[in-house]
C-alpha cells in the first residue's frame, strides 16, 4: 500500500500522498462514469478519487475496510447509502451532488472532515455520534435553522455560507468551535445569535451578506455578542474596537443596575392601579407559595414592589421589577419548559423592549397574557409583532383599554398576519376573521406604502428595516431595474409586508434612550427633504426667469427660421417630406 496518510499537517488537516510510481491508482476523475467501478484486490487501498463523474448512487465500495479518504465531489449523488461499512474513513467530500439528507453516517465513528456544501440539504441531523468530526462543510444548501448540533464535541470549523439561516442556536453547546461561517444568510437581528455570546472557543465569524450586517452598530454588537472574537469577516479585530465595545456593555451593565436599583425602593408609577393592590397582590402570592410548597412553583424574584414566579409551563410577573426575571440565567430545560408567560401591574411601554428577547430565552413560548397592562392603543399592538411564533394571545379588559375598541381585534390579527394566531382571548381566529382583518387595514396599508415619500417612509420605519429598504431600493432595485415605486408595490417587500411594517411602535426605552439620536436624524431628513424641495424650486423658477429673458430673441429667431425655410415652398415640401420617411423608418 503506497499511500500514505499524515495526520500532523501544519495546516491541521489530514494529507494523502504517495510516490510518483503510484499515481494510476486513482485514474477516475473526469471519465463520465455513471457508477462506482468494483476495485477487485484492492482492499487495503486509503485513498480514492471519483471527481467530476456522473455516478447517481455509491455502490461497489463496502469491502475497502481501510479507505481513509473518499472523495465524490461534483457528480449526481442524490442519497448517501453505500458509505456505513467504510468505517475507517477519515474525510468523505461528497460536496456538489443532489442530497437532501445527511445519512448513512452510523458507522463512520473516525471521520474528521464531512464536506456536504453545494447540496439540497434543509435540515442538519444525524450527526450527534460524530464526535470526532473537526470540519464540517454545508454552505451553498437550504438550512433555515442552525441546530441539532449536541454531541460534536471535537468540531472547530462549520461552514454554512449561502444558505436561509434565520436562527443560529446550539452552538454555545460545541466546547471546541473556533470558526463560523454564516455569510450571505437571512440573519435580521443579533436576538437570532444569541448562543453565541454562550461560546467560549469562538474566534472567527462572518456575518457579511445578512440583513444584520447592514446595521450601522454591527461590528461593535458583534464584538460584545462575542468578547472573545479575533477575526470578524475575514478582519482582524484590533484591541481598540475590542476596548470600546466592552466600555458600552459595561455601561449599559450599570444602568441596569441602577434602574433595578430605583425599582426596588419605588413602586411603580401605574397611573391605573392603586400601589397598595400592587403590594397586596404581592403578599397574597407570597403566602399561597408558603401554602402550596409544591415542587412546580418556584419563586424567582421577590420585594415590596414586583413578584416573579415559576408555576410548571407558566412564568408569571408582577410588577414592573419582575421584568429582572426575564435577564437571569436560564438553565435550557427550564427554558424551554416554558410556554406562557403572564404580565400583571407592568406599563405596556416597559413591556416592549423585552420583547425580542423573549423569544430567544423560550423558544417554545405560545401564549402571552396582559393584565393591567394598560395597552391602551392600537400602535401599541403593532409592537407584538417582535415576538414571532404566537399560537395564542390574551389582552385582559380589566386594566387594557384597547379592548374597549370595536377595531382592536381586526387590527391584531392584520398586523400579526404572520404569527397565524390560533387564538385571541380565548376566541378561535377563523379564516373569515383574517379575510376581514386584511379587508379594513390592507388597503389602508397599501396606500401608505405605495403613496408615502420615501424620506418620510425612511422616518416612520424602525431602525432595522430603515437600513432593509434603504438597501433594496438603492442596491438590489437598482440592479433589477426597477423603480422605487415598483418595489413598494410588492407586498412583501421585508419579509412581513412593507404595508404592515408601516403599523409599528416605538418602544419608550427607545424613546427615552435615544431620543437625541433619533430627533437628530429624523431633523437631518427632513431638512434634506426641505432642501431638495427648495432647490428644486428655485431652480424652476430660474429657468422661468431665463427663459423670459431669452424669449423674444428665441422668437424672432424661430420666426425668421421658419421664413427662410418657407421661402422656396417645392424644397420646404420635399425636406419635410425626407423626414417623415426618415422617422418612419
Amino acid at each position: 500500500d503506497a499511500i500514505t496518510l499524515s495526520e500532523n499537517s501544519p495546516s491541521g488537516f489530514p494529507i494523502a500522498f504517495r510516490s510518483c510510481d503510484d499515481c494510476a491508482l486513482s485514474p477516475y476523475v473526469r471519465r463520465c462514469l455513471e457508477e462506482c467501478h468494483l476495485l477487485e484486490g484492492m482492499g487495503r487501498l486509503r485513498l480514492l478519487n471519483f471527481q467530476h463523474n456522473l455516478i447517481t448512487h455509491i455502490h461497489n465500495l463496502s469491502h475497502l475496510r481501510h479507505l481513509a479518504f473518499l472523495d465524490l465531489y461534483d457528480n449526481h449523488i442524490s442519497q448517501m447509502s453505500g458509505i456505513s461499512a467504510l468505517a475507517s474513513l477519515r474525510v468523505l467530500m461528497l460536496g456538489k451532488n443532489r442530497i437532501q439528507r445527511i445519512c448513512s453516517l452510523d458507522n463512520l465513528t473516525k471521520i474528521d472532515i464531512l464536506d456536504l456544501h453545494g447540496n439540497q440539504i434543509s435540515q442538519i441531523g444525524n450527526l450527534s455520534h460524530l464526535s470526532e468530526l473537526r470540519v464540517l462543510n454545508l454552505a451553498g444548501n437550504c438550512i433555515s435553522r442552525v441546530d441539532n448540533l449536541q454531541g460534536l464535541d471535537s468540531l472547530t470549523e462549520i461552514n454554512l455560507r449561502r444558505n436561509c439561516i434565520s436562527t443560529v442556536t446550539e452552538v454555545d453547546q460545541l466546547p471546541c468551535l473556533q470558526r463560523l461561517f454564516l455569510s450571505c444568510n437571512s440573519i435580521t437581528s443579533f436576538y437570532e445569535l444569541a448562543c453565541l455570546g454562550e461560546s467560549c472557543s469562538l474566534s472567527e465569524l462572518t456575518l457579511d451578506g445578512n440583513p444584520v450586517a447592514l446595521e450601522t452598530w454591527y461590528k461593535q454588537a458583534a464584538l460584545r455578542c462575542v468578547l472573545q472574537l479575533r477575526q470578524l469577516d475575514m478582519k482582524r479585530v484590533t484591541e481598540e474596537e475590542r476596548r470600546m465595545a466592552c466600555v458600552t456593555a459595561r455601561k449599559e451593565d450599570e444602568k441596569k443596575r441602577e434602574s433595578h436599583k430605583q425599582a426596588m425602593h419605588k413602586v411603580p408609577d401605574l397611573p391605573y392601579v392603586d400601589s397598595v393592590c400592587v403590594l397586596t397582590v404581592c403578599f397574597s402570592v407570597c403566602s399561597r407559595l408558603l401554602e402550596a410548597g409544591g415542587a412546580s412553583l418556584q419563586s424567582l424574584s421577590l420585594s415590596d414592589s414586583h413578584l416573579a414566579e415559576l408555576d410548571g409551563e407558566t412564568l408569571r410577573l408582577f410588577g414592573l421589577g419582575a421584568l429582572e426575571a426575564l435577564e437571569r440565567g436560564w438553565g435550557v430545560q427550564t427554558a424551554g419548559a416554558v410556554t406562557v408567560i403572564a404580565f400583571r401591574y407592568i406599563h405596556f411601554d416597559a413591556i416592549v423592549p423585552t420583547l425580542p428577547r423573549i423569544r430567544v430565552k423560550f423558544p417554545n413560548l405560545s401564549h402571552l397574557i396582559f393584565l393591567e397592562t394598560n395597552v391602551s392603543r392600537l400602535p401599541q399592538l403593532a409592537a407584538l409583532a417582535q415576538v414571532r411564533r404566537l399560537d395564542q394571545l390574551t389582552i385582559h379588559p380589566k386594566g387594557n383599554p384597547v379592548v374597549s375598541l370595536s377595531l382592536w381585534r381586526s387590527f391584531l390579527i392584520y398586523r400579526l398576519h404572520h404569527f397565524n394566531l390560533h387564538k385571541i382571548n380565548n376566541l378561535e381566529v377563523t379564516m373569515n376573521d383574517v379575510i376581514s382583518a386584511e379587508r379594513l387595514f390592507g388597503t389602508l396599508g397599501h396606500i401608505a406604502a405605495t403613496e408615502t415619500p420615501r424620506c418620510r417612509l425612511l422616518v416612520l420605519l424602525e431602525e432595522s428595516r430603515k437600513r432593509q429598504l434603504q438597501f433594496l431600493l438603492e442596491g438590489r432595485g437598482r440592479r433589477a431595474g426597477l423603480s422605487p415605486e415598483e418595489l413598494r408595490d410588492n407586498g412583501k417587500l421585508l419579509g412581513e409586508g412593507l404595508s404592515r411594517a408601516l403599523f409599528n411602535y416605538p418602544s419608550r426605552d427607545c424613546c427615552s434612550e435615544g431620543a437625541m439620536e433619533s430627533s437628530s436624524e429624523r431633523r437631518a431628513v427632513m431638512e434634506q427633504y426641505i432642501q431638495a424641495q427648495v432647490q428644486r424650486t428655485s431652480d424652476t423658477n430660474l429657468k422661468g426667469e431665463s427663459l423670459h429673458k431669452l424669449w423674444p430673441s428665441m422668437f424672432m429667431e424661430m420666426v425668421r427660421d421658419y421664413v427662410l425655410e418657407m421661402r422656396d415652398r417645392p424644397t420646404f415640401r420635399q425636406a419635410c417630406l425626407n423626414r417623415l420617411s426618415t422617422q418612419g423608418k
